[in-house]
């Protein structure tokens, strides 16, 4: 299977039909179950983890898949992996439960450690955001429309911060440091906040506490295609399947990577 924008968009037809899957559960009278990590989960995930799979096993049934709703490969097999898909059949339940419309389907194909195309689609919008190495990213703001190019842009004046609805922000003092303290914010749930950025209507997102490699891998393919680029607070580009665990070191996503990111979080206390 060919790297780029036609496989991508192709990925994104799957990503559609699991959003139908989703939308379905989303307009009913609906349950919700808490898994032993205190996350929660609906008919929705397991609805679109099912579309998914049987999208991604028609398509490419030679690649292995790693999903947020299925039980993991034992690392001692993954370790072995080099090409694969990486999915979150629907990221932000908690904004699904919410019902607000900020939660979205990711699939990634990761390649070497390196998320190398990736699929974010917003159910409720119909927003579909793709990328492919070497291809950019693009957005097609609802099915059937004219795909639009994405750019990041140059750290604005006053910088707009990507913030979640459903975790924690940094105390003001460490965000005023990093962004200024004339920054604004802007709230937004699951990977769409990533799609901001790529989209240059934000600036930078800042992640302490644990997330997990299907939580980031397909936005990161978008961000950075777009132009920017997804940092441990090391400044260190993010790379998957490195290790049992599955959980990603904190981050900081960001439009404009000319800027000393790393001084301004040592700057900020982080």
């Amino acid at each position: 299977m060919s790297i780029d924008l036609a496989a991508a968009r192709k990925v994104g037809d799957i990503a559609r039909v699991a959003a139908d899957a989703i939308l379905a559960v989303y307009h009913s009278d609906f349950s919700v179950q808490i898994k032993t990590d205190a996350s929660p989960v609906t008919a929705a995930d397991l609805a679109a983890q099912q579309v998914i799979l049987e999208g991604l096993r028609q398509w490419s049934p030679e690649l292995p898949v790693l999903s947020e709703e299925a039980r993991a490969a034992d690392w001692s097999q993954r370790r072995r992996w080099s090409r694969y898909w990486l999915v979150d059949p629907l990221d932000g339940t908690r904004e699904f439960v919410k019902r607000n419309g900020e939660f979205t389907v990711n699939i990634a194909l990761v390649e070497d450690h390196r998320s190398v195309l990736g699929v974010v689609l917003a159910p409720v919008s119909g927003a579909l955001y793709v990328a492919a190495e070497g291809a950019g990213s693009w957005l097609q703001a609802q099915s059937g429309a004219p795909w639009q190019p994405l750019a990041t842009r140059p750290l604005a004046r006053p910088a707009v911060l990507a913030g979640s609805r459903s975790h924690g922000n940094l105390p003001p003092a460490a965000l005023d440091a990093l962004l200024g303290a004339d920054h604004q914010r802007l709230a937004m749930g699951s990977s769409l906040k990533f799609c901001l950025i790529a989209e240059g209507r934000a600036d930078a997102y800042v992640r302490l506490g644990a997330t997990s490699e299907w939580d980031t891998a397909a936005a990161q393919c978008v961000l950075r295609e777009a132009g920017g680029a997804l940092l441990d607070l090391h400044g260190r580009a993010f790379a998957y399947n490195r290790k049992e665990s599955l959980i990603n070191p904190e981050f900081i996503a960001v439009g404009d990577p000319t800027v000393d990111w790393v001084a301004r979080l040592r700057g900020a206390g982080l």
